[in-house]
């Protein structure tokens, strides 16, 4: 056992569930540019709490923000498959880049291409594709795992949706130009009168507000919305009137298989530093990683960081496949957050008194392992979701 980790060169278990020649080319181009690109501007971004903007750009430039877009609309006609292949690379490297393409992608993107008219379609998705980052709005004051029980408020007048109200919690919101907002345009008829709002940045009374100070993801922008008399052309509603809650829900789905990648390629990048660590940390005459309490650790880590991958990877083909995947879903998101705090974890205690420092990565990926038990459904609501689905109640 020691042999072969002082062998290893650390990188992740190599994956069972296996990729096509074009989706392995994707792969090691995103995993390169995250390597070299990205990686050295994650302190820096961490510690100032702001995301890179040429970054961003590059995400564009790769193709990175319109993977599944069609090509008509100047996408990568890729497949959601692959959308999670970067943002689990991307992560791999630093959460924050990871999500910022997650949202991007898994939601905003999504939600366009499946609820969108066609004018909306011609109209967003190019540019969601060239140079606009999206934003998710649902979450406010008063909904949180109860995300329905919405305030913000749209009253039709003339040609125009008039919105008031607040926003909480929305990724990607200082970078965004575009937003999904859910409101609500009649509050008596509860989760029926939900709606579905494609709101511009630009747009007269909307206002990005104040930008958390955040545990983890700290590069990535947490802001609220402000909606004052916000005005909304009729044709930006997304779907139908009252269709909103269907659209949030199925949107959602997909999205915490996002989060699920964030997760898995967090434990990785954790754990490929832990392992490389220890194979160059001495104690007692000898590298750590020939300690039999080591070993164990690492072959436990890497076990559920494989556990974890089967898990997504099954989950994103099953979509991609036009198979229900609501189950698959939340148990990818509950498991994978699970795996990546516990390893994450388990990677500070292996640095030992350098790991609760800030010079050494594994401080960041345990800060930013938290964040996956919380948003896009925590994970008590994940488990609901489960017992649900497995006792037919």
């Amino acid at each position: 056992m020691s042999e072969a980790i002082a062998k290893q060169t650390a990188s992740a278990p190599a994956p069972l569930v296996s990729l096509t020649d074009d989706e392995t080319l994707f792969r090691d181009t995103v995993r390169q540019f995250a390597d070299e690109s990205v990686r050295p501007h994650v302190k820096e971004m961490d510690e100032k709490g702001v995301f890179e903007p040429k970054l961003i750009e590059q995400f564009f430039q790769l193709g990175l923000m319109g993977i599944e877009v069609p090509e008509q609309y100047g996408g990568g006609g890729g497949t959601f498959f692959e959308a999670i292949l970067a943002v689990e690379e991307l992560s791999r490297v630093d959460p924050s880049a990871g999500v910022i393409v997650d949202v991007q992608n898994t939601l905003v993107n999504n939600a366009l291409l499946r609820w969108g008219t066609e004018e909306q379609k011609e109209r967003y998705l190019p540019r969601m594709c060239t140079d606009t980052v999206g934003a998710y709005a649902l979450s406010e004051a008063g909904s949180g795992s109860d995300a329905f029980a919405l305030q913000t408020k749209a009253e039709l007048k003339g040609d125009e949706y008039v919105l008031n109200g607040q926003k909480l919690w929305i990724t990607n919101a200082k970078e965004a130009g575009v937003f999904i907002l859910l409101a609500t345009v009649d509050p008596a008829a509860g989760y029926k009168g939900i709606t579905a709002f494609i709101v511009e940045k630009t747009f007269p009374g909307f206002t990005v507000g104040k930008k958390e100070d955040k545990l983890g993801i700290r590069a990535s922008s947490t802001c609220e919305l402000i909606l004052d008399d916000c005005r909304v052309p009729k044709n930006n509603v997304l779907g139908e009137v009252g269709k909103g809650y269907k659209i949030a829900i199925e949107t959602l789905n997909e999205g915490r298989i996002g989060i699920g990648a964030q997760m898995l390629g967090l434990a990785r990048g954790a754990w490929e530093f832990a392992v490389n660590y220890a194979q160059e940390r001495k104690q007692f005459g000898r590298a750590i990683a020939e300690f039999q309490g080591i070993q164990f650790q690492i072959a436990q880590m890497a076990t559920e960081i494989e556990a974890a991958r089967m898990l997504l990877y099954n989950c994103a083909r099953m979509k991609d496949a036009g198979m229900n995947f609501l189950k698959e879903a939340a148990m990818t998101k509950l498991y994978t957050s699970q795996v990546a705090e516990r390893v994450a974890s388990l990677c500070v205690e292996i640095y030992g008194g350098y790991g609760f420092t800030k010079d050494y990565p594994v401080e960041k990926f345990f800060r930013d392992s938290k964040i996956g038990k919380i948003y896009e459904g925590t994970s008590n609501m994940q488990l609901q979701t489960i017992a649900k689905l497995v006792m037919g109640k």
